[in-house]
């Protein structure tokens, strides 16, 4: 044991509770999707945004840096906090707050007031993390996979219906009227959690500075968590590669599409979070290395699929569909495994995986832009492949050390 206070899997104690109800988990999976919107919303709307407050194409741009720059922070510096207050208040608070901050954006007279309400309302938005580790720490050893996947797929498809969402809203009243609606469901959404969540003790008793040096030293001193952070920055790089590259792809020939054309296509990526509870059942049953392993497999396979996708887009399809099953079974697999280390120690520990997630995501977004500028579709496959097989060998090490 180290000096954190982690343990392994196989040695977690049953919480001696029920299994939260199903109509509980539904309701924290919108809640989640709801704040994850907030961090995508602007992303369809940059052109409307820069025209009516008239900003140049760099500082519209920074509208979407400041959002994944607020997120970033709010992993790092809010999230742990659940260790230490009770999640359920803490939850309430941050998604009042993220209500307040997108407010300010819908009020902006200018784009640094958007840039700050931006940043603030992405900040925030963690507290859907804080309802993940809320969900894991609700439910039993045998059904946490479950109860995980169920919340989490909130996040995803808040993700990735907040783009086609907001386009659509701002069709009837602006670009304005995606921030209020979203603003007020999230204020609603406040009320509900505070209403139905159920109130967890906090056993830890930590300062907030030792709180977040403790963060940190998870990393270094526990070799399971920093095996699978590692896997999962490189297969959600594997991913994002996807992500970005795919709008260079279907903008230009032979396909030619809009914008709002791309953006529906993205939606077939919602098959990947159906898939999150078949994945996670497998898990529940003591299948989760298996899960994982075929999973890194499965981003891989995606990847060869993509390379014929250049000029067909049923492979296209196919491709992009394999990727999200992978990268959300390789997901809920390993948060499977994390959330069952610490009861005390959950909300560090989550904040410390997503964060690597979050940089790998970066990184292999940042790749991707200029392997495309050099080497065009090929060489994003290219990328794509050599950082998921790079989650295999990860996955492979891992598979080799089930005790450390």
């Amino acid at each position: 044991m180290t000096s954190t206070g982690l343990h392994h899997p196989h040695a977690a104690a049953p919480e001696g509770r029920d299994a939260p109800r199903r109509g509980l988990l539904l309701l924290m999976a919108v809640a989640t999707g709801l704040s994850a919107a907030g961090n995508y919303v602007a992303q369809p709307l940059l052109d409307l945004i820069s025209h009516d407050l008239r900003l140049g194409s760099v500082l519209a741009g920074l509208v979407v840096t400041a959002s994944q720059a607020g997120y970033a922070l709010g992993l790092l510096l809010l999230v742990p906090l659940g260790d230490v207050i009770d999640r359920r208040r803490l939850a309430v608070t941050l998604f009042l707050a993220t209500a307040l901050f997108l407010t300010v954006s819908a009020l902006a007279p200018s784009g640094p007031v958007l840039l700050a309400g931006t940043v603030l309302a992405a900040l925030t938005s963690v507290g859907a993390q804080v309802v993940v580790a809320h969900a894991a720490a609700l439910a039993t050893a045998e059904t946490r996979g479950r109860a995980v996947a169920t919340v989490m797929s909130g996040v995803l498809l808040g993700g990735l219906l907040a783009r086609t969402a907001a386009g659509g809203l701002s069709e009837l009243g602006g670009w304005r009227t995606a921030y209020w609606v979203l603003a007020a469901l999230m204020a609603g959404a406040a009320g509900t959690l505070h209403r139905r969540l159920p109130h967890l003790a906090v056993t830890a008793d930590l300062r907030y500075p030792a709180l977040l040096r403790s963060t940190l030293s998870l990393l270094r001193e526990e070799p399971l968590l920093r095996r699978r952070a590692l896997l999962g920055a490189l297969s959600f790089a594997s991913y994002s590669v996807q992500l970005t590259a795919l709008t260079f792809l279907l903008a230009g020939a032979p396909f030619h599409w809009s914008a709002p054309a791309i953006g529906l296509f993205g939606l077939v990526g919602a098959v990947g979070v159906l898939s999150m509870t078949f994945a996670a059942r497998l898990s529940d049953r003591g299948h989760v290395q298996q899960v994982t392993g075929g999973a890194t497999a499965l981003l891989l396979t995606g990847w060869l699929i993509l390379l014929a996708g250049e000029r067909s887009l049923a492979w296209l399809a196919v491709g992009v569909v394999a990727l999200n099953i992978g990268q959300q079974a390789v997901l809920n697999s390993s948060q499977t495994i994390l959330f069952a280390l610490n009861a005390e120690a959950r909300n560090r520990i989550n904040s410390a995986f997503a964060t690597s997630l979050f940089l790998g995501g970066a990184t292999g977004s940042a790749l991707a832009s200029v392997v495309w500028a050099a080497a065009g579709w090929s060489g994003v496959c290219a990328l794509g492949a050599a950082l998921a097989t790079g989650a295999v060998a990860v996955w492979a090490w891992d598979r080799a050390r089930p005790s450390s």
